[in-house]
């Protein structure tokens, strides 16, 4: 009996190592996680962060460097400073998305739950879905055909300290598309959407309606 009971000990400590999520820390170069493997927090001070395809992790983030999701990978935060970030097809991110100076692109089926920021750079959803809205100051945003944000989308006045450049942001919805919530525009930018889309109560800017795939 005392042998059995040694036995399964033995057997419940190796399978909870098994199980444990280990962190993955660099200063500087590429932390990656394999296709398929899970860990805890990965980052890296300048360097990429690559969460391999079907991988699970807990906060991706980064400093200097681009934070990549293959497909299907899953993510409860995934934040950068300088760098763009991409989700590739049906990765999901359990919290937000952001970056300050980088790109940010959700392939078909990509799935942010929370806010998707930045302050510089390109924001483009294809087919994909964000549950906490969009934000910017700077950004060119295409919400791609039959994506869907809910939350609203916010174009921020940038701070006075902050020198934007003269060019309007350009801010397209595409066909079939979905923004719930307000479209809130404290910048001028020039806004473009689809006469298949539908959005909510804009504020600051007049549409130029399009019809096709773009405008």
């Amino acid at each position: 009996m005392r042998r059995t009971l040694i036995s399964l000990l033995i057997a419940l400590s190796v399978s909870g190592a098994a199980l444990a999520d280990d962190d993955i820390s660099k200063v500087n170069g590429t932390a990656q996680v394999e296709a398929g493997q899970h860990a805890g927090d990965v980052h890296s001070v300048n360097g990429s962060v690559r969460i391999g395809d079907n991988a699970v992790v807990q906060k991706a983030s980064t400093v200097n460097g681009a934070v990549e999701l293959g497909k299907s990978a899953t993510a409860t935060v995934v934040k950068t400073v300088n760098g763009g970030v991409t989700l590739h097809g049906n990765a999901r991110v359990a919290d937000e998305v952001e970056t300050v100076n980088g790109r940010v692109v959700l392939e078909r089926g990509a799935d942010v739950k929370g806010q998707l920021s930045n302050v510089n750079g390109e924001i483009s959803l294809d087919g994909a879905h964000v549950g906490g809205g969009i934000e910017t100051t700077n950004a060119d945003v295409t919400i791609g055909e039959g994506s869907k944000v809910e939350g609203g989308l916010l174009v921020k006045k940038p701070n006075s300290w902050f020198h934007s450049n003269d060019r309007n942001p350009k801010i397209v919805i595409g066909p079939h598309a979905v923004v719930q919530g307000n479209l809130t525009f404290e910048r001028d930018v020039d806004l473009y959407v689809s006469d298949s889309a539908t959005v909510g109560k804009i504020q600051g800017a007049t549409p130029k309606k399009f019809s096709g795939n773009a405008p």
